[in-house]
């Protein structure tokens, strides 16, 4: 993918995110998730029915990689099993860890492909999904907003 589209990409997610803003509804999961080096906090909240995800949505405080991150792995995982979003999620790590990974499954996460070039920026991209793997374990938090 040209590096001007990636670009477009991520700054299409992060101006306009998919899914931003918290709801009171308690059939959702809660997970915080924070990143002790810089400002990037995320709160998730994500409803699972049926061994599916149904819907996620997230709000905090959070630099471009971070946000956009966040709402490219809303898109790409609403409507996935627990099981084919841990297989993203895995080929995600991986091609953030510049291991051996299948683009194919990624969809526009792939935008993410060179943050290796970046280590600084490599928590930023994996904060939320670190907390969906949570979430998917049934690993929630104490909600306390």
């Amino acid at each position: 993918m040209d590096n001007n589209l990636k670009r477009t990409i991520i700054m299409e997610h992060y101006q306009n995110p998919k899914n931003k803003g918290l709801i009171e509804d308690s059939s959702y999961g809660f997970v915080n998730m924070n990143n002790e080096s810089c400002i990037d906090e995320i709160n998730l909240l994500v409803k699972i029915e049926d061994d599916k995800i149904v819907d996620i949505r997230f709000d905090g405080e959070a630099c471009a990689i971070c946000t956009s991150a966040t709402s490219i792995m809303i898109e790409t995982l609403i409507g996935k099993t627990k099981k084919e979003a841990l297989e993203i999620l895995k080929n995600y790590e991986y091609m953030i860890d510049e291991k051996e990974y299948n683009s194919d499954i990624l969809e526009q996460a792939i935008v993410y492909s060179d943050i290796a070039h970046q280590p600084n920026r490599k928590k930023c991209a994996l904060l939320s999904w670190w907390g969906i793997k949570k979430a998917l374990k049934g690993e929630y938090d104490e909600r306390k907003i």
